[in-house]
């Protein structure tokens, strides 16, 4: 990954599926926003249910706003919505443990 020039920065976006994990390196404009780098990459034409409505994004594993600047090399991370409720899952699969014996 060489030095991008002073105007442009480099910024990874991930959007992870069930099967796989697309990381792309995309270059955008010093000061360009999370939503600027998102239009920029080729995500959007390759995933259009992202463009549809995704439920949140983040920066480096902390929720962040579409509006907010990108500093070079930053993550931008696109969640999916949960198909479950991780608490409902645990707590059956806890419940058929204790109704199953070894």
């Amino acid at each position: 990954m060489g030095r991008a020039p002073a105007d442009m920065i480099e910024v990874e976006l991930v959007y992870p599926l069930p099967h796989e994990q697309i990381v792309e390196t995309v270059r955008v404009p010093s000061g360009a926003t999370i939503r600027d780098a998102i239009a920029l990459s080729r995500t959007l034409q390759r995933y259009p249910e992202i463009s549809a409505g995704f439920v949140a994004i983040g920066i480096n594993g902390r929720r962040a706003e579409l509006t907010q600047a990108m500093r070079e090399f930053d993550r931008i991370e696109i969640y999916r919505p949960l198909i479950s409720d991780p608490k409902r899952v645990r707590r059956a699969r806890a419940q058929r443990a204790v109704k199953s014996p070894l």
